[in-house]
């Protein structure tokens, strides 16, 4: 039999939604929420609620976004909350020990890797990056190591060939909500078994920069079309053409082609074919010319013919 528990929830981004409304629909009481401050968003820089947010206050439930953790006030109010259990998942900041004391049955985060590989902030845009056929999910203790606690469980899933890094953080973000109540269940009853993690295969998934998405012709063509997937939906490949800066949007791989790499070895309504370092090419399917919207290959062409011949700069 399940024992209701109060959960102070930390999450912000849409990855953390499916873990809150599992929470809220289950016999367990979610005590408060907790996610990073409204900021400026799109082109327009409106400021803007995180996904969690939104989705806390259509359920009613108690919202709170200090601008940092390191508090004694931020920690008395956690405490007035008497949690149980915390939840981490996509919370965007490290938790300081002193929050980390204060639910009884410590802290728990749901994590979108395979544990210990791709520890830290950008673990499926680093997976899909890496080209990793694989990926998963796992839900571990929250200790003051960075994503270096004890594994609960962990759930796999494939990486398609041409699958963007945000196509697989949605599906993982499911997958992880439904191994937290597992993991819940399994705590509530005393069964929960702690599995350490072997630190020397640990990898590390930094947080991602603009600079990252400068297309490198002289690369293979697959590790840049794993590239351009990776850093889907943000921050974007991209490469210049004729001086103007282009986000490469979708691609595919295609070759084999005999010219240096950053030259256009073909330009038709089905996408530009670039010569890359490894003698293939890279197909652009997609594109968003600087200050316009994405198109195909066929209407970019439409408003800026490009000719085989041409080459393309990083």
């Amino acid at each position: 039999m399940v024992t209701p528990l109060r959960i102070l929830f930390f999450g912000t981004p849409a990855f953390a939604v499916p873990s809150l409304c599992r929470l809220v629909a289950s016999p367990h009481l979610v005590a408060g929420v907790v996610c990073q401050p409204d900021r400026p968003s799109g082109r327009g820089q409106r400021i803007t609620a995180p996904a969690v947010k939104t989705e806390a206050l259509r359920h009613g439930l108690g919202v709170y976004q200090p601008t940092t953790l390191r508090r004694a006030d931020v920690t008395a109010l956690f405490c007035e909350l008497r949690p149980d259990l915390g939840v981490v998942a996509a919370y965007g900041r490290l938790i300081p020990n002193d929050l980390l004391a204060v639910p009884r049955l410590g802290m728990i985060n749901v994590h979108a890797s395979l544990l210990p590989r791709y520890r830290g902030a950008a673990p499926v845009h680093r997976a899909v990056i890496a080209g990793d056929a694989v990926t998963g999910v796992t839900i571990m203790r929250v200790i003051r190591e960075l994503d270096a606690g004890g594994m609960f469980a962990r759930a796999s899933r494939p990486i398609g060939s041409d699958e963007t890094a945000d196509e697989v953080e949605r599906d993982l973000a499911v997958l992880g909500a439904g191994l937290l109540m597992d993991v819940i269940r399994r705590i509530d009853e005393g069964t929960a078994v702690e599995e350490p993690q072997d630190s020397a295969q640990a990898t590390y998934a930094p947080k991602l920069t603009k600079d990252e998405g400068r297309l490198d012709w002289q690369r293979p063509a697959q590790r840049l079309h794993d590239l351009v997937r990776g850093l889907y939906p943000w921050p974007h490949a991209s490469t210049t053409l004729a001086g103007t800066r282009v986000t490469v949007l979708r691609t595919e791989v295609d070759g084999p082609v005999a010219a240096p790499p950053g030259t256009v070895v073909q330009a038709t309504r089905h996408g530009i074919a670039v010569a890359c370092g490894d003698g293939r090419a890279l197909v652009m399917r997609s594109l968003r010319p600087e200050g316009r919207r994405a198109m195909d290959a066929a209407a970019f062409l439409a408003g800026r013919p490009v000719e085989p011949g041409t080459r393309l700069e990083s």
